[in-house]
């Protein structure tokens, strides 16, 4: 094999597994689509018009009336986006707390973030002010923390501000108001610390199915991954073993599984071993939920990891094991403008495979790190709606889709959303389809739902179960979501928010934007305005954009490089050496001549001389320079990875 051929082998970005149908190009081809064309096209599709519209309107407006009518008091999250909202300093000082916590690697900083962010604000003034023990409770916690954070030397440990507290109040009394806070707080938001308490919890609400999600991240060692998949497989038996037999899978409890929690490498650069873990421990599970009668979803993860999961999906799915079975669904992001060619190419695999496929249709949790992700890789657009109205657009277009079109596709509603619940129930009238929601949060809206004559439609509770410590992203997430000030969930507990701003029609609203994206999120070229453009990155998560790239390393020539000291622009010789790959020894990149001493001191002497030529240059100058340079390196971007590839052992994304 030359030299190119053995090189050839490095440039592969392309995944090595099977490649996913054909619509998943057409899945491709909208990653960055154009929010305008996009939302254009949803809206012509499905919004209502005439009596249909008038028929919605109503409807959600007799929800919200009645919830507002019937509610005594907020409890769980809504009491605390009631009781913080997000036009208070405590709110931001929250909100802020959260979203920087999980961007602290240690400790002592985290520590010293809580110490300031919480010592600023002014807590005394909500103490009492909720009717929710929850609210009360955490109050009480912000407050003393805030006090301690106040009187406290920030070069102590606050493991020591405790100690001194034990001292002045005793040990009993602190350990039990902080076991009894971890107890309120964690109750709010998870069913249990493990699947049997939150089994149990489960019964004393009936009117609900369950979809238990055991809480933690991605997997980041294959212990971490075997450990996520004994704990899944742990909980299918234990919620197997409640279902009687003979239970429709339908009217039985079920799963969430992350996928990233089953591979220590769910991402694109190592697609080929993701995808082969992911899949095959996906399988014993969904061979595992089977057997117990209960039904297995795949969860929906960041936007670079859609096509990992599609191709889980594929391979699971036309599985001889599973033939028969259709309790392996999937979680869809309606936020993704993507969403709707999902949804077309799930119907056309379980066409492929004769199974339906459950579809929980949500609307989606990362929407803050995929807008700063997609600016920092510099992309040429976004993956997901940046304005509220337009991914609800979005999600009302994909529901739609669902009820009259993809027939293969059983569908799931997530949504807290009094609008979007009236429009389902008109749309999909004589339709039989499920409607879900997060614990602890939306339980005025469920229980109005369920109060109505002839509503038939099932409800499940998407319930995480897990411990504490697992519990802050997750936590995080449901407050970035839902904590918004445009959130239906923070404005339904807001009395002085009137019904017409909470059953406001997104196409309308759609519509008098002209389904433009928000002016105050500019496209990521244009992240810092007429100063400068932004760098421009490849989108490494859209199989377009690797064949793309791997074509152009293709065309690269490894193997007869050369390189040489360069003193005042002439290139000058030295010894010669060979240089190889260093992660294949036999593949030869080229050839590296060594300065020798005097070189070096030329260099050095020419260095002087240029440096007081460079800061005799203009400003303006320099800065035309430096852009140039620049665009030059952008325009040379494959030739450059080719050589970081082969000259030092660098993966693709880690050269680009």
């Amino acid at each position: 094999m030359n030299a190119t051929a053995q090189a050839k082998r490095r440039w592969i970005v392309e995944e090595q597994h099977p490649p996913l149908d054909e619509p998943a190009d057409e899945i491709t081809a909208h990653y960055l689509a154009d929010e305008r064309v996009a939302l254009e096209q949803l809206a012509a599709y499905a919004a209502p018009t005439g009596a249909d519209a008038a028929r919605i309107d109503a409807d959600a407006r007799s929800l919200v009336e009645a919830i507002r009518r019937r509610r005594r008091r907020a409890v769980g999250l809504d009491a605390l986006l009631g009781e913080y909202a997000l036009s208070s300093r405590e709110g931001i000082v929250l909100m802020c707390l959260a979203e920087s916590l999980l961007r602290i690697p240690d400790r002592a900083t985290a520590d010293r973030l809580i110490a300031d962010k919480l010592g600023s604000a002014d807590w005394q003034t909500h103490l009492g002010a909720s009717e929710s023990l929850f609210v009360n409770a955490s109050t009480w916690a912000l407050l003393l923390t805030g006090r301690i954070a106040r009187a406290a030397d920030f070069t102590e440990p606050p493991a020591n501000l405790l100690v001194r507290l034990i001292g002045r109040l005793g040990e009993p009394i602190v350990r039990a108001a902080l076991r009894q806070a971890m107890q309120v707080l964690g109750e709010q938001f998870v069913m249990g610390e493990t699947i049997d308490a939150a089994l149990v919890r489960a019964g004393h609400a009936p009117a609900f199915l369950y979809s238990f999600d055991m809480l933690g991240e991605a997997a980041l060692t294959a212990a971490d991954a075997q450990r996520y998949t004994d704990a899944y497989a742990a909980a299918i038996a234990a919620i197997g073993s409640g279902v009687a037999a003979g239970t429709a899978i339908r009217e039985a409890p079920g799963i969430s599984v992350k996928l990233s929690a089953l591979s220590p490498r769910y991402e694109f650069a190592q697609a080929t071993r993701a995808v082969d873990e992911a899949a095959r421990r996906t399988l014993t599970l969904a061979a595992a939920a089977r057997t117990a009668g209960v039904g297995l979803t795949i969860d929906a993860e960041e936007a670079d990891r859609l096509d990992l999961s599609l191709a889980v999906l594929a391979r699971v799915c036309g599985h001889p094991s599973l033939g028969g079975w259709s309790g392996l669904g999937i979680a869809v992001q309606a936020y993704q403008k993507r969403a709707p060619y999902v949804l077309r190419w799930l119907n056309d695999l379980a066409a492929k495979h004769g199974r339906t496929i459950p579809v929980r249709l949500v609307k989606g949790a990362y929407w803050d790190s995929e807008i700063k992700q997609a600016q920092i890789r510099g992309l040429d657009g976004y993956p997901v709606f940046t304005r509220k109205h337009n991914t609800d657009v979005s999600y009302l277009a994909c529901a739609k889709a669902l009820l009259t079109e993809h027939t293969r596709l059983e569908p799931q509603f997530a949504t807290h959303n009094a609008y979007t619940a009236a429009w389902i129930l008109a749309t999909g009238a004589g339709r039989r389809f499920e409607f879900q929601k997060l614990h602890g949060m939306g339980d005025e809206l469920y229980a109005e739902l369920l109060s109505r004559a002839g509503f038939g439609h099932r409800c499940r509770v998407y319930a995480p179960v897990g411990s504490h410590r697992h519990l802050l992203p997750y936590l995080v997430r449901r407050l970035l979501e839902n904590g918004a000030n445009t959130s239906f969930v923070h404005r339904l507990v807001d009395a002085d928010t009137p019904v017409e701003t909470l059953v406001a029609d997104p196409f309308a609203l759609a519509r008098e934007q002209t389904g433009a994206g928000d002016p105050r999120i500019p496209l990521p070229e244009a992240l810092f305005g007429h100063a400068r453009r932004n760098s421009r990155g490849r989108n490494l998560a859209s199989r377009r954009e690797r064949a793309a790239l791997a074509a152009e390393l293709d065309a690269t020539r490894p193997g007869g490089w050369s390189a040489a000291p360069v003193v005042g622009g002439e290139r000058c010789s030295g010894q010669r050496h060979e240089w190889h790959d260093p992660t294949d020894r036999t593949r030869g990149v080229g050839s590296v001549e060594h300065a020798d001493a005097a070189t070096a001191g030329a260099a050095l002497d020419a260095a002087d001389r240029y440096r007081a030529a460079w800061e005799a240059v203009p400003p303006e100058r320099r800065a035309e320079l430096l852009d140039r340079a620049a665009l030059l390196v952008e325009h040379d971007a494959a030739e450059l990875v080719a050589r970081c590839v082969s000259e030092t052992g660098r993966t693709v994304p880690d050269a680009l």
